[in-house]
């Protein structure tokens, strides 16, 4: 693992059984976020991106299974680590989670300042580990420590802008609109003071005139604190808006990383490529991807996009092709040719 990457997912493998057989979500994925970086994951629906960034977290449902890989966060492995490790020191506190949907994301009938405070029991950054108790639920929480964590709630509350923050601890969940309960969750996955935030497409329940203020906060926090990003989304126009860099997924595989710059202005991937030709321009007719998105019971093999793609050969259909190139990465075997950008 490279010193400036803080997480690296390699050739993960993951399978779901269900009623209809096997469904192999995560076909040799690769991901790499590095430190202070916004990383966006972008796809189609059922593409695998919610399935990865929970595979990270390690929050897969039971009838996940994990058939090889790894997952290496700052140098150590998720999913060899002890499972008493991960929970106590990972989850929560160095990963924190900000969920897609910002309504079922409270208790509703616990006041604010009681959830962010059970947090912070847990997940303090000034927890120490000595601080031991009878029993998991008799565990105590030091008063010094308890006013300290308050005080910070208070402070970041503030700062994500919600109004009467000493007021807003004492209110319940529904008192609070669907942005402003956003805005909660990112305090709370803020205030472990976390190395990465998995934000899994985190605006998607709110009105659109409130999805551009909360990407614009999330941004503007990560950046001034270090923070990483991976921000899971099926909209090209968030991810170009917040993202450093943007990953592509097809039916469980990767197709292509860049920056975002790069990403847009020069698609390599023929499914990528597609992709931005299917966004609406005025200045020409929308084009659409042919062919349907392949059932994960039995995908093709190969490269999973070669059914659909024109520029497909026998070779595409037999074997994945590998990744090619550096900070610009794409598994393809017929890569597109940079755009002409006109004479100087």
């Amino acid at each position: 693992m490279t010193a400036s990457m803080l997480l690296e997912v390699c050739d993960l493998r993951i399978s779901f059984a269900t009623e209809s057989g096997v469904s192999r979500v995560l076909d040799g994925v690769n991901l790499s976020i590095g430190r202070g970086r916004i990383m966006g994951l972008v796809g189609e629906s059922g593409c695998g991106k919610t399935t990865l960034a929970r595979a990270v977290l390690g929050i897969l449902a039971p009838n996940a299974t994990i058939e090889g890989g790894a997952i290496r966060f700052d140098g150590q492995d998720l999913l060899s680590m002890p499972r008493h490790l991960l929970q106590r020191d990972v989850k929560g506190r160095r990963i924190a989670f900000v969920p897609q949907d910002p309504y079922g994301a409270f208790n509703p009938l616990f006041r604010i300042g009681a959830q962010i405070m059970e947090l912070m029991k847990w997940k303090s950054p000034r927890r120490q580990q000595g601080e031991r108790g009878l029993g998991t639920l008799l565990t105590s929480y030091p008063r010094a420590r308890r006013r300290a964590d308050r005080q910070a709630a208070l402070a970041l509350l503030e700062e994500v802008q919600i109004p009467d923050p000493e007021r807003a601890l004492r209110k319940l969940p529904g008192e609070f609109s669907g942005g402003q309960r956003q805005r909660l969750m990112i305090t709370m996955a803020l205030l472990t003071a976390p190395d990465l935030i998995i934000a899994d497409e985190p605006t998607t329940a709110l009105d659109v005139t409130v999805q551009a203020q909360i990407l614009k906060l999330l941004k503007s926090l990560a950046k001034d604190r270090g923070v990483s990003v991976l921000l899971t989304t099926h909209d090209l126009g968030t991810a170009y808006e917040i993202c450093d860099d943007i990953t592509v997924m097809y039916a469980g595989q990767e197709m292509e990383t860049a920056p975002v710059a790069e990403f847009f202005a020069n698609p390599h991937h023929p499914y990528t490529a597609s992709l931005l030709e299917s966004l609406p321009d005025p200045t020409r007719e929308m084009q659409e991807i042919g062919g349907e998105v392949p059932s994960l019971l039995s995908p093709p093999t190969g490269c999973r996009f070669h059914p659909r793609c024109r520029h497909a050969s026998a070779q595409c259909s037999t074997a994945r092709p590998s990744v090619s190139g550096d900070r610009r990465m794409v598994r393809c075997f017929h890569p597109q040719p940079p755009r002409q950008e006109g004479c100087s």
